[in-house]
């Protein structure tokens, strides 16, 4: 079954510099999110929680997912603490029990906890797709995001993986393409 991993989306985001196309994303993820529902796969939510005083402290509004996702009562959360999900959480035992084939990744932010994410699914020999236009991450002071998001969308498609990776959009995922 697919399922897709959500890291990240929530009101503390929208701290500091804006996300690239952030509403544009969140559409692309809730229209693959349902198209993975109907075709019988599930949906995991990734929520940060920070410490004391930070963007995503537990049970502040920084904290909740984004208003504009549309969560399934079956869809499941994982908290995490770090940038990578898989590190001290259940994410692990939830895909194999979920008997995933496929793992697609969206989120937020590209070049950390997205990243953290499809790097650590690779090396736990997950077949892993990093969907190309479902992520976002503001300007680096070197770099503008557009070319953050493809770099790592790059980069992604050349990692060595036993199980496969493959970047694809949402448009090939949602049109048979992927």
């Amino acid at each position: 079954m697919d399922v897709m991993l959500v890291v990240d989306m929530q009101v503390g985001l929208r701290e500091g510099p804006p996300k690239y196309d952030l509403l544009g994303v969140v559409g692309r993820i809730n229209a693959l999110g349902a198209a993975i529902r109907r075709r019988g796969g599930r949906l995991v939510f990734i929520q940060h929680t920070g410490g004391k005083g930070d963007a995503f402290e537990p049970d502040t509004a920084g904290w909740r997912f984004l208003p504009e996702l549309k969560r399934a009562p079956d869809d499941l959360v994982v908290a995490k603490t770090l940038n990578d999900p898989f590190q001290d959480t259940p994410l692990s035992e939830i895909l194999g029990n979920l008997a995933t084939e496929r793992l697609l990744v969206t989120g937020w932010a590209t070049d950390f906890c997205v990243d953290a994410t499809v790097r650590r699914a690779v090396a736990l020999g997950h077949r892993v797709v990093p969907v190309a236009d479902a992520h976002t991450v503001s300007d680096r002071p070197h770099l503008k995001a557009p070319k953050v998001i493809e770099h790592h969308n790059w980069v992604w498609s050349g990692l060595i993986a036993p199980a496969g990776v493959e970047v694809l959009t949402t448009h090939a995922l949602l049109n048979g393409d992927g």
